[in-house]
């Protein structure tokens, strides 16, 4: 019987789609960065309800900042534009309350239970997580104050802290106190918004290219950024799973709640993935093979700088083990669940052909099949699912929302090997 391949592709909503966000500027310099907090938010697909205090729009214009939201600013509580008690209906909207950047003012009245003004007041009213992005001068941050304000709102369930981090501030001085990036931040929101429906699965990733050194400054190598994987890493962590994720060389940070081992070869990352799984397998439950693996190496890479010699160069080759097929052939049943990626330059058909192919000859239950040109480098994919019985085309997207994509399926597979 043939694949059954959906003749429509799928269209997967942002990993915060129908989550509302009310987004509290408060008075620091870091308040620009705000912006882009708001626009990665919406990116996600979240609806950001914009809260301005009177000292955050000496900051950041409130007309840039509405025109990323989408929506009207709210900064004063006596706004007779906003019917009824502004506070309590930004509450019943937002599905959490994120300040950012937090001055240690507000940070101090949140401490003390103070609703002085429409920020506080809607921390206090939150019928959700309070999320606080702390921003100033690395002495008010380690002020005795200001660390037994920090103690009193940690004690607090509802309230969560994500930064400050060590870096220069305003001043052009440098320790604890910069604001947290608005990655990390949106990150975070996306971690406490998130559902927790892989809580208690272990799960192996991994991303990037590896590269093969033929001398110590040059190597053979491909133009893997490692996005998807380090997106699939990140969204599995925020969805409760405990992740560990295999990198080759890249330049991305660490996904939050991640456990990161840096490889540099097929050979590393292939005792780096043994480490993991262990002997009998059972090491995780799921491996997702993102990285691009490099087929060959150089046989004998040398241990001085080649010097160049006549027009022409030979470099011997030999082959790298294939690291997927390796776990496919040692398992026994279906655990752990695999997940592998087929990249091609070819599409329609033929990727749907060769993935197929992929699949059976490495014995795994999954294969993400794209094209070269609409993934390498790029924010958004375009892939299709291929499966025992389907293939699933899915239209393109952003990484992060495949990676949601992915997990969902892969929540399946894993409960489907439960049974």
């Amino acid at each position: 019987m043939g694949d059954r391949v959906n003749s429509e592709p799928a269209v997967a909503r942002g990993p915060l789609s129908g989550r509302a966000v009310a987004l509290c500027v408060t008075g620091s310099v870091a308040a620009y960065k705000a912006v882009e907090v708001a626009r990665l938010l919406v990116k996600a697909g979240a609806s950001v309800l914009p809260v301005m205090t009177s000292s955050a729009a000496r900051f950041v214009g409130p007309v840039t900042f509405a025109g990323v939201c989408g929506e009207p600013i709210a900064s004063d509580m006596w706004d007779a534009s906003f019917a009824g008690e502004m506070h309590v209906r930004l509450a019943e909207r937002a599905d959490i309350v994120a300040i950012v950047p937090a001055t240690a003012d507000v940070l101090a009245r949140m401490a003390q239970g103070r609703a002085d003004d429409l920020v506080t007041a809607l921390a206090l009213c939150a019928r959700g997580p309070v999320l606080a992005a702390p921003a100033m001068h690395p002495r008010m941050w380690e002020h005795p104050a200001m660390r037994a304000n920090v103690a009193t709102l940690a004690a607090q369930e509802r309230v969560r802290l994500v930064g400050p981090v060590t870096g220069e501030v305003a001043s052009g001085d440098t320790g604890m106190g910069r604001m947290a990036e608005p990655e990390a931040i949106v990150a975070a929101i996306g971690a406490l918004l998130s559902p927790r429906d892989l809580a208690g699965r272990r799960i192996a990733v991994t991303a990037g290219p590896t590269v093969e050194d033929i001398d110590p400054v040059r190597f053979i190598g491909n133009r893997s950024s490692g996005k998807m994987g380090f997106a699939i890493a990140a969204r599995a962590a925020a969805r409760g799973a405990e992740v560990t994720l295999v990198a080759g060389p890249v330049g991305l940070a660490t996904p939050p709640g991640v456990r990161r081992v840096d490889v540099r070869g097929a050979a590393a990352m292939r005792e780096a993935i043994w480490q993991v799984l262990g002997a009998d397998l059972h090491g995780v439950d799921a491996l997702v093979m993102a990285a691009a693996v490099a087929d060959y190496r150089p046989a004998a890479p040398s241990q001085t700088k080649l010097k160049t010699a006549g027009d022409r160069a030979t470099i011997e080759l030999v082959r790298n083990p294939d690291l997927l097929m390796e776990v496919g052939s040692r398992r026994a049943g279906k655990r752990p669940v695999l997940v592998g990626f087929a990249l091609e330059t070819e599409g329609g058909e033929a990727l749907v052909a060769y993935a197929r192919r992929k699949l059976v000859a490495k014995r795994v239950d999954l294969v993400v099949a794209n094209e070269a040109r609409e993934s390498f480098g790029r924010e958004d994919d375009r892939a299709t699912l291929v499966t025992a019985g389907a293939a699933e085309p899915l239209a393109t997207m952003n990484k992060s929302v495949l990676a949601d994509v992915l997990l969902d399926r892969l929540r399946g597979l894993l409960d489907l090997e439960a049974k």
